[in-house]
């Protein structure tokens, strides 16, 4: 009698571990550099195996791209309750972000480095993240504005912008952080929220800073 056959491994699964080591090595070596035997090697399968399930190396990196910018959307969303204050709010998803990207430092290169350096369709895909992101943190500026005036809210450009520039300071501590030793996501988190919300408190307090005229 022969041996007993070996169980093959479902399709998503399989799939899912190429994903995982194409994330490690475009994070750490960028997608021009990276090659398709490092990857197969890493996930344990033959380099045709990989072509067969994903295409080529340009649909392997977007795949990359869109199942990391999922799970990182989906982390900020999932940190932030929907009943608490708006400074716990805005913290609970600071601290949801950091702590993902402190998890996942090759998935974050290739999100915030990798991706936006090679130009379309690869940046398209992070820019569709990211305008989700700032559109989830505009409706918690949004929404700050409203519990903290009867009326009227801040204006419709003004919450935009605050939330791009939110956005786009958490981007860069992100990067710092992981380059950085020993620095923890809730570390990471306190310093955006000294930074963010000691000044948006006083504006959602009526408190504006304004130029001394000249």
């Amino acid at each position: 009698m022969g041996g007993a056959r070996t169980k093959r491994m479902p399709r998503a699964v399989r799939e899912q571990q190429m994903l995982d080591a194409a994330v490690q090595i475009f994070g750490r070596r960028g997608y021009m550099v990276a090659s398709m035997d490092e990857i197969a090697e890493l996930a344990g399968v033959s380099k045709p195996l990989v072509y067969l399930y994903l295409n080529s190396k340009e649909d392997l990196f977007t795949a990359c791209i869109r199942r990391e910018a999922a799970a990182l959307t989906e982390a900020v969303r999932a940190g932030v309750r929907p009943d608490l204050p708006a400074d716990r709010r805005l913290w609970d998803g600071l601290l949801a972000f950091f702590a993902h990207t402190a998890e996942h430092p090759e998935a974050w290169s290739v999100l915030h480095l990798h991706a936006r350096t090679h130009g379309e369709p690869f940046a398209a895909e992070v820019a569709a993240m990211r305008a989700e992101i700032v559109a989830f943190v505009t409706r918690l500026v949004a929404i700050a504005a409203r519990e903290a005036h009867q009326d009227p809210d801040l204006p419709e450009d003004e919450v935009a912008g605050l939330a791009e520039a939110l956005v786009g300071a958490a981007e860069s501590l992100a990067t710092w952080a992981n380059a950085t030793p020993g620095v923890t996501a809730r570390q990471t988190a306190g310093t955006m929220m000294n930074f963010a919300w000691a000044g948006l408190g006083n504006l959602m307090a009526g408190q504006r800073w304004v130029p001394e005229p000249t």
